[in-house]
């Protein structure tokens, strides 16, 4: 097994310690693949896609970075042949199924970036997932910048496929 291999495999592991030695309560939600999509000069959105696990049923409830001032989950469904975006309160994480927040679908949307993510970057995330028993888990995720052709096919460069009139 390669060094690589070796690490990605003990990043889950690491990341389960730290909040737990950080006093928060056990990680139960898994994150898997987090990265965002590198922007161009003066882009001012841009998408960050991930794979959440969760052993009971909870829900994503809330997303918050550094890296911008406004950070919501998004929606891209098609309607009536037209792609449309929208922001939504919540997403829904039932219990031993992957949910994949991806290009052209659900995915993390931050907007109104006051600088470029750049190819290599990290943009640190926290989402606050909150189970069926009121009670929240933070995790903290470490999110790669990826070149602007990354999810090609799926969405433009900057992931604003039925963005439309929509102001932020």
């Amino acid at each position: 097994m390669s060094a690589f291999s070796i690490a990605a495999l003990a990043r889950p592991a690491a990341l389960a310690l730290a909040l737990s030695a950080a006093g928060l309560a056990q990680a139960q939600v898994t994150v898997q693949d987090a990265w965002v999509r590198a922007t161009v000069p003066h882009q001012k959105a841009t998408g960050a896609f991930m794979r959440l696990v969760s052993p009971k049923d909870a829900r994503v409830v809330s997303v918050s970075t550094p890296a911008a001032p406004v950070a919501e989950i998004h929606e891209m469904k098609l309607v009536d042949n037209v792609m449309k975006m929208r922001a939504v309160p919540g997403l829904e994480l039932p219990a031993g199924k992957a949910v994949e927040l991806k290009p052209g679908g659900y995915h993390v949307m931050l907007m109104d970036l006051p600088a470029q993510v750049k190819e290599g970057d990290t943009v640190p995330l926290t989402l606050v997932v909150e189970g069926k028993d009121g009670q929240r888990e933070t995790l903290q995720v470490q999110a790669k910048a990826r070149g602007v052709a990354a999810g090609a096919g799926s969405a433009p460069a900057g992931g604003h496929t039925g963005h439309g009139e929509h102001k932020h």
